[in-house]
């Protein structure tokens, strides 16, 4: 099959765009790349395997999962809807202040740019890869998604600091539950959670299960618990040990030399590893125009420390999912000060 070519993002091992030569319709293209899947995969690994697999053996149906209604696509339950239309109403994140860097850019590092995550850090096994798809993008120039790239960024660590972390846990924390950066800030009520919305250990440097890299793996803000964490053995709280670490590895993490900034356009399809890779949401004028994003998860192969485990997130005695939790966990982890 010659129907694609491919081209690595800036040389980096970020990942790797695919561009289809041909005016096949959709389901053309699907019983081609059916027929000769090897083909497909192989312009992944020149990106020298950061992405190594597109699908794994489950897509999540979100309505089996601890997801409100609203956002899911009312046809096809393994959809995802990010929008500021209804029934969603989702806020974009709010601009970095001050909007800009000094030379004029878009900010992607931290802590001038919030929001840094991987889908789903808080649970265990977590997911392997997501897909993104722009039904409704926003105007270029706004709404961009910024992706940073593990891998470099824990090669690219000063040797002290990797032996630091080798063996070191984040704690990842469901939002909603009081134990975010900005709950904890605010003086929130720490909430009592059921068993499955517990915060989850995660290791600060993960091994991918296909190309045997080492990257590193935490959030920021919204996802990491700073009440008992964000860093376990280290000292907790918004203003302990822990959290001096995680933003001195979030700073190095989103470096210029890590990050790729994503221009939408209506169509695209960004197929993304959380294993190795964090991204971030940006502003866009939502009282002027509308988005509509989907997106879809895929899990099957975290890795030799998740071996047999059950999914954490789904409670075992027929539990509602979000139950004393609400909605409050889907506003936006990038409205910090």
């Amino acid at each position: 099959m010659r129907n694609f070519t491919s081209a690595l993002f800036h040389d980096s091992q970020l990942g790797v765009r695919i561009r289809f030569n041909c005016e096949l319709e959709l389901e053309a293209v699907v019983h081609q790349l059916e027929a000769d899947p090897q083909r497909l995969l192989e312009e992944f690994h020149r990106a020298r395997g950061l992405i190594s697999r597109l699908f794994g053996n489950e897509v999540e149906n979100y309505k089996k999962t601890p997801t409100p209604s609203h956002m899911i696509h009312k046809e096809i339950p393994e959809i995802l809807l990010l929008s500021n239309l209804p029934p969603c109403e989702r806020p974009p994140p709010s601009k970095p202040n001050p909007p800009l860097t000094i030379d004029g850019k878009l900010p992607t590092r931290f802590p001038h740019r919030r929001g840094w995550h991987t889908d789903q850090s808080f649970r265990r096994p977590p997911p392997d890869v997501s897909l993104f798809y722009a039904v409704i993008p926003s105007p270029l120039g706004q709404g961009q998604t910024l992706f940073a790239d593990g891998i470099a960024a824990y090669r690219n660590l000063p040797p002290n600091l990797r032996t630091k972390i080798r063996n070191m846990d984040g704690l990842h924390a469901l939002l909603g539950t009081g134990r975010s950066e900005q709950a904890v800030r605010a003086g929130e009520p720490i909430q009592k959670l059921l068993p499955h919305q517990e915060s989850q250990r995660q290791p600060l440097v993960r091994t991918h299960p296909v190309t045997g890299e080492n990257a590193l793996y935490l959030c920021e803000a919204g996802q990491m618990d700073w009440h008992e964490g964000p860093i376990i053995g280290l000292e907790p709280g918004v203003n302990g040990e822990g959290a001096r670490l995680v933003y001195e590895l979030m700073a190095h993490y989103t470096k210029s030399e890590h990050t790729y900034v994503h221009e939408w356009q209506k169509g695209d399809l960004v197929i993304y590893d959380n294993r190795c890779l964090i991204h971030a949401a940006t502003w866009y004028d939502s009282d002027k125009h509308t988005r509509l994003m989907w997106r879809t998860t895929v899990s099957g192969n975290p890795g030799t420390p998740y071996v047999g485990e059950t999914k954490s997130w789904l409670p075992e005695d027929g539990t509602d999912f979000l139950e004393g939790l609400g909605d409050g966990r889907w506003e936006s982890a990038t409205k910090l000060p």
